[in-house]
């Protein structure tokens, strides 16, 4: 009797491009073995899958290596931020306050 299958998704992007690929995969599939079998790591030589966070629908995983998959489920991978996120929002509110503030003494 064959093995139950599941269907998965696995994506990763940067700025200029995303991937998602859809893999049937055994049952008992870990998130980490889903990106192995992805073949991400090949589309994007610059992707390092021992420091990059793996993640599931938004919530990232403590033991990709041992969360198994359920069928539906979209592994994420996450790729370092540059910048923080709450951090660039002050200063753009700062710049638009600024801005403001010098529309009103023309």
């Amino acid at each position: 009797m064959a093995e139950p299958k599941i269907v998965v998704e696995v994506v990763y992007g940067t700025a200029e491009r995303q991937e998602l690929i859809a893999l049937d995969v055994p049952a008992g599939t870990t998130a980490l073995e889903a990106v192995q079998l992805s073949g991400m790591a090949r589309r994007f030589p610059e992707l390092d899958l021992t420091q990059c966070p793996l993640g599931i629908f938004g919530q990232v995983l403590t033991a990709p290596e041992i969360r198994r998959l359920e069928s539906g489920d979209r592994v994420e991978l996450y790729r370092p931020l540059f910048a923080d996120p709450k951090e660039v929002r002050r200063l753009r509110a700062q710049k638009a306050a600024l801005a403001k503030k010098q529309a009103r003494s023309i």
